[in-house]
């Protein structure tokens, strides 16, 4: 071993183990600052220095590089599967609403999709913020959007859509969607700076089908179309390919065609029920970022690789 093979040793030994500042080290070892700079750099590029992820963090970069390869998204956010999975909308939403608050600037406001794991992002987001969160709904169903009793509401201003989510009929749709409050609404959706979007499920456990809004007859009727979730509640089959059904034309939502345009779009989904619907969105490309848990990113990548 020659002389600046263990003077880089001994370098590192201080910086990194010793937590000495640069300095600190110059003056101990009566060398320049720079001198331990180079030879900190040296020692890295030698392997001298080698730095290690813990395994289960480099698992899932792995795993959120994967899914930007296969999916072309911008960015994708792993967090680990809950063990409890009552508790796996609450992990990924809480996951999502840290996402978010970093990347939020002054004066921008957010649109936000129906759901439940949108509604747990909006509650934390409300909670998270320093200053008022401005939303937008991409719905209508006023109630789904405002916030639970634990979180500060005043730090949430919310622009929403004044209709239900579902008309009685295809006019009574229509009329809504023409009504000024409406197309208002429809406009401050293009000019947000993110859009975060829940995915549902063809599952009984489904928030649109928990909250009452479709029966068990529409759910046959839809699976017998070959959907296998909804974003925004437009159902889609496993391509990710809008199904038109008589239940579409009594919508009041954001278009599919008009998510795909927005900027930066956010999808928060996790569990096993979801794998089909979120790798249809995916395949659909309405998505930017992809905020899930572990599992749920390995059952994707398997589903798309027909592993």
């Amino acid at each position: 071993m020659d002389y600046e093979e263990s003077l880089m040793i001994k370098i590192a030994w201080y910086y990194y183990f010793e937590n000495m500042t640069q300095q600190n080290v110059a003056n101990t070892l009566g060398i320049s600052r720079m001198r331990v700079i180079k030879l900190l750099e040296k020692a890295r590029q030698t392997g001298i220095i080698q730095f290690r992820l813990r395994k289960d963090g480099e698992t899932r970069m792995e795993l959120e590089h994967s899914l930007m390869d296969k999916f072309g998204l911008k960015d994708a956010f792993i967090v680990p599967a809950a063990l409890d999975k009552s508790q796996i909308n609450a992990g990924v939403a809480e996951a999502a609403s840290m996402y978010i608050i970093e990347r939020l600037t002054e004066n921008s406001f957010i649109n936000m999709g129906y759901g439940d794991t949108p509604s747990r992002t909006l509650n934390n987001l409300a909670t998270l913020a320093e200053s008022p969160i401005t939303c937008v709904s991409l719905t209508g169903g006023v109630s789904y959007y405002l916030p639970d009793t634990r979180s500060n509401v005043f730090n949430a201003k919310l622009h929403l859509i004044p209709t239900p989510l579902l008309a009685s009929s295809r006019e009574m749709a229509e009329a809504m969607r023409q009504e000024a409050s409406v197309t208002e609404i429809s406009r401050m959706i293009s000019l947000a700076q993110l859009t975060v979007v829940g995915i549902g499920s063809m599952h009984e456990t489904a928030t649109i089908f928990k909250s009452g809004i479709l029966n068990h007859n529409d759910f046959l009727y839809l699976q017998m179309q070959g959907a296998v979730g909804d974003l925004l509640s437009h159902f889609i089959d496993r391509d990710g390919n809008l199904i038109e059904t008589p239940l579409e034309q009594r919508l009041i939502s954001t278009s599919l065609d008009k998510l795909k345009k927005l900027q930066n779009v956010i999808g928060v989904a996790a569990g096993d029920v979801k794998v089909n619907a979120i790798h249809a969105a995916l395949r659909g490309g309405y998505l930017d970022v992809l905020v899930t848990d572990d599992r749920t990113a390995s059952k994707l990548l398997a589903l798309e690789t027909g592993a």
